[in-house]
């Protein structure tokens, strides 16, 4: 019996198949497969090549079609050549390629992963987890092995690097970390899904089931995500506001504030080189291969010395004057680990300049030693300089985890050209006719208009899906009108949430009146005595009727010791919330408000976050 082939299994067949289709014939010849071979650094000779591809070709034309490429995966009859072929596909210096779980699977899905990835998240952790008992079980991990996918497989360390990225993103309290099973293990993975999400991950496409498997491409991705969030989360001038040092004349703190992390990065390396004498750099990749701007970059932000608590560390320069880059490279990175910011980079990494991981390199150089001093006696408006509300930085990370592009990292300038909100119309199943939209890059002369006919038509669509917009208009959209803006946002998240519920409801109107008969419901039919009236309730700033509608829904997975009740400080309040948040993403439900919202009852983020509950209980898994 012949094992049936998937629309998805034939997608990534295709993919596999092309990857050894060179030539882009149709067909795979002996020349094709032994250059592969040959890139792969597998010395076959060529009449183990064409013995290959005799095995393989069913109609002995000395060539493999597409046809006869997925009767052989199909079938998998000869495991030898199954990997051989598995191995020729995506062997290559630095990248391993990983099957699926199953047999089928395991020979016909492909996908790539970086080694120097592995290597350099493994370590990361290794460092950051060191002191942390609960992950003892599993670190230090050995970072030239692959025991970096098995060690995540309980979702403990996931959970770990979520809350040191964000920190009190996720409440200890619910972490399973005794005695774990298959089921407890699950309720981790699920918990550090949803609370990367929360955060602004895209996990959109990996389950639960995928990092227990330990499926490299997905957990690479997800710990580059988590990584990056945390290194970038001071690189912001809200917080660090000795970044107004960076200001080039004729620019405002406004003007600063639009720049992204990554464009900060490479301002900030600037500065320093700029005043160490050096040219330039415009990126973190080939700029860097030769390693002298980073000497330099080293030897401007490496402390003088001029407090007393703060050690003089003079950064050895001989190395600058190495004739092989690779040997430079080792002595910069020397003096980066007297720094002790010797992350993320090898000399190989630098050499190839391998992009992620130089900016993951120089964000922690920025993160230990800025080595900025905020201006004074300039003619700086501090007062514009806001940071981000807990709503705005809500919505910013709900948009950036369903994956829109480009990502979200200040609400109102990302949304000022509406590609990011067209984007989310067609989330929430709204058309959107792209033939009407102007895309960046977009001309110098007439790019505000551009801007605005894209806001215009943005505001139009929101009429037609019957949002309430009165008074809201493209210009506000454009100008970042805070109150306007985020009026349109609610909407796109409410009819985002309020969707889900609907499709699992076989496309039953979903309103605020249905969520809350739901819940009361609920609770009345598990024999709880909390109840809710609206989402304005004070009663649920104790947290109590959320924690049980949780366990209404999954009966026993609330431990009601950690549970507050009677008349409760503020403090016991936010206390009861953190673990209601946490233990509502640990069931299932994708809840992306804070627990601050519950506590202070903010209706919005309420209802969302019931709403999302309601998903879960009518889910019934």
């Amino acid at each position: 019996m012949t094992a049936k082939i998937t629309m998805e299994d034939m997608e990534e067949l295709k993919e596999a198949f092309g990857k050894i289709d060179l030539d882009s014939s149709g067909y795979i010849n002996d020349g094709e497969l032994q250059k592969l071979l040959k890139e792969a650094n597998l010395s076959i000779p060529g009449y183990r090549v064409r013995e290959i591809i005799q095995k393989l070709d069913r109609n002995h034309d000395n060539m493999i079609s597409f046809e006869e490429f997925v009767a052989i995966f199909q079938e998998v009859k000869n495991k030898e050549i199954a990997k051989t072929f598995r191995k020729a596909i995506n062997k290559k210096e630095g990248i391993l390629a990983i099957g699926g779980t199953s047999e089928l699977s395991s020979v016909g899905t492909q996908h790539s992963y970086s080694e120097e990835e592995r290597f350099a998240f493994v370590n990361w952790i290794n460092t950051a987890l060191e002191k942390d008992a609960d992950c003892a079980h599993v670190l230090p991990m050995d970072p030239n092995t692959e025991s970096l996918f098995t060690t995540l497989g309980d979702g403990i360390v996931l959970c770990k690097m979520i809350n040191l990225s964000v920190p009190d993103t996720i409440d200890e309290r619910a972490i399973n970390k005794k005695k774990l099973t298959a089921f407890t293990t699950q309720e981790n993975l699920n918990l550090a899904l949803n609370s990367a999400s929360a955060i602004g991950c895209h996990v959109v496409n990996i389950g639960a089931l995928d990092l227990k498997a330990g499926k490299p491409h997905l957990v690479l991705g997800l710990l580059w995500q988590i990584i990056k969030i945390g290194l970038f989360a001071d690189i912001e001038l809200s917080r660090n506001e000795a970044l107004a040092a960076l200001l080039k004349d004729g620019e405002t703190l406004e003007d600063l504030m639009k720049l992204s992390p990554e464009e900060l990065l490479l301002r900030w390396a600037n500065f320093h080189l700029e005043n160490a004498g050096w040219q330039k750099i415009n990126n973190f990749s080939s700029d860097i291969k030769d390693s002298r701007a980073y000497f330099h970059l080293l030897n401007q932000i490496s402390p003088k010395g001029t407090e007393e608590d703060e050690p003089r560390i003079d950064i050895n320069m001989a190395g600058f004057s190495e004739g092989d880059d690779k040997r430079r490279a080792e002595a910069m990175l020397q003096q980066a680990d007297r720094l002790g910011c010797r992350q993320f980079v090898t000399p190989s990494d630098v050499v190839s300049g391998n992009p992620k991981l130089n900016l993951a390199f120089v964000a922690n150089l920025f993160n230990k030693y800025p080595a900025l001093v905020k201006p004074e006696n300039q003619d700086i408006d501090w007062g514009r300089l806001e940071g981000e509300t807990r709503e705005e930085r809500t919505f910013r990370n709900w948009m950036n985890s369903l994956g829109v592009n480009p990502h979200v990292n200040h609400l109102y300038s990302d949304l000022q050209d509406a590609i990011v909100i067209f984007q989310l119309y067609e989330k929430i199943k709204v058309p959107v006719e792209w033939n009407k939209v102007n895309q960046p890059p977009y001309p110098k002369m007439g790019s505000i208009m551009k801007k605005l006919e894209n806001c215009n038509y943005a505001v139009n669509l929101g009429k037609s899906a019957k949002f309430s917009l009165v008074g809201i208009g493209g210009e506000d959209l454009f100008d970042g009108n805070a109150t306007l803006t985020l009026a349109l946002v609610w909407q796109l998240m409410r009819r985002y949430t309020l969707n889900v519920l609907e499709n699992l409801g076989d496309g039953q109107k979903a309103t605020d009146n249905t969520i809350v008969s739901w819940i009361k419901k609920m609770l009345q039919e598990a024999g709880k005595t909390s109840t809710i009236s609206s989402f304005k309730d004070k009663e649920i700033s104790t947290s109590v009727v959320v924690v049980d509608l949780i366990d209404a829904i999954q009966p026993g997975s609330i431990n009601y010791d950690l549970v507050k009740t009677g008349s409760l400080s503020e403090e016991e309040k936010l206390d009861n919330a953190k673990y209601a948040v946490s233990m509502a993403r640990k069931i299932g439900a994708r809840v992306y408000a804070l627990p601050e919202d519950l506590v202070e009852v903010k209706p919005k983020m309420v209802m969302t976050v019931f709403a999302c509950l309601m998903g879960r209980g009518m889910k019934k898994v």
